[in-house]
């Protein structure tokens, strides 16, 4: 064997030998790293990566925990605190808005005109119909039949406006086509329509459907011109029976003191027949059709203004008096 040859396998035996020296030398320290996982074979790299993450999640947990919950703590109490300041900044604003409205209201009520938080002004009157009415004084209802016939109404409309009165039209619902303006001009003006039939036919001498019939054209026809249907019926001529009260579901407003203008056409006779004689909570009935009834009416409601009684519709005296059930006659509401 050459010496070259001898040299050759000395120093194949020393690599070897290094080699496993090293290997055992990694093999002691730990350094390698078994990505074995059993049976199923090595592991993928994700969920190396996510068993990676894991360990640093368990080392880290705690802290990061702590700074989550800090995190959370800090914008749950933001929040609470913000709706706090938004509550307290909301109680703020609605106690100086409150605080801002009663001080209105009560300056415009020491003026007569404005209307406290609970809808009366401080002296206990309440807005309606465009006016203050005050429930402890007394009231009456001019109420007029037949119409609507714009040259009566008017007048009727003007003088009552000039004394804060309202009146209580009942109209005939194959009229109300050619008087629309009228019917509106009530109707803006806080005046009241009420529904006398369609066609004036006594509604005691018909059947339960020709009654219905006539009571529901007659709130169509004003609907149609105003928007709004009559809330109350008075029944051409004043007649009903049992039939008439089972198939009319509104109340039925009558009346107790009766001028009887359609019979005398007297201003003055129309006159005596209201001055002196009403009281608190009477309805009275006149006609629309005529024009001494207008020259009576511009004679009466400043005498009934000066003599302390409040011209209101049929429908404000019954909110002031007790209220009405539908199907029901009613005549006067006086005081309780």
């Amino acid at each position: 064997m050459t010496v070259r040859r001898i040299a050759e396998k000395i120093r194949k035996k020393a690599a070897r030998g290094l080699a496993l020296g090293l290997c055992l030398g990694l093999l002691s320290a730990g350094r390698l790293t078994s990505y074995a996982d059993g049976p199923s074979g090595p592991a993928s790299d994700g969920a190396a990566v996510a068993a990676e993450s894991a360990k640093e999640a368990q080392a880290e947990g705690p802290a990061q925990n702590m700074e989550t919950e800090s995190v959370g703590q800090a914008e749950t109490g933001g929040q609470l605190e913000g709706a706090f300041q938004e509550n307290q900044q909301a109680q703020a604003e609605g106690q100086n808005g409150a605080e801002n409205q009663a001080a209105g209201s009560k300056d415009q009520s020491a003026g007569g005109k404005g209307q406290a938080i609970d809808g009366k002004t401080e002296d206990g009157r309440i807005m309606s119909g465009g006016r203050l009415i005050d429930p402890s004084k007394p009231m009456i209802a001019l109420t007029y039949d037949d119409g609507p016939y714009a040259p009566v109404g008017n007048r009727i409309m003007d003088c009552m406006e000039k004394y804060n009165g309202r009146a209580t039209f009942f109209v005939v619902g194959n009229r109300a086509g050619s008087y629309q303006e009228e019917l509106r001009r009530m109707q803006a003006s806080g005046h009241e329509i009420g529904n006398h039939s369609y066609s004036h036919k006594y509604l005691q001498k018909l059947g339960a459907a020709d009654i219905r019939k006539e009571i529901e054209m007659g709130n169509q026809a004003v609907a149609a011109v105003t928007g709004t249907a009559p809330a109350l019926v008075r029944l051409p001529g004043g007649g009903s029976n049992a039939t008439v009260l089972a198939n009319i579901h509104q109340p039925i407003i009558l009346w107790n003191v009766d001028t009887r203008d359609w019979a005398t056409k007297n201003a003055d006779q129309t006159v005596a027949a209201v001055l002196g004689k009403v009281k608190d909570g009477d309805i009275v009935l006149m006609h629309e059709l005529y024009k001494p009834t207008a020259d009576a009416t511009e004679r009466m409601v400043p005498a009934l203004a000066e003599q302390g009684f409040q011209l209101v519709t049929v429908s404000e005296l019954i909110r002031f008096r007790g209220g009405a059930a539908p199907g029901t006659l009613y005549y006067k509401f006086p005081p309780q």
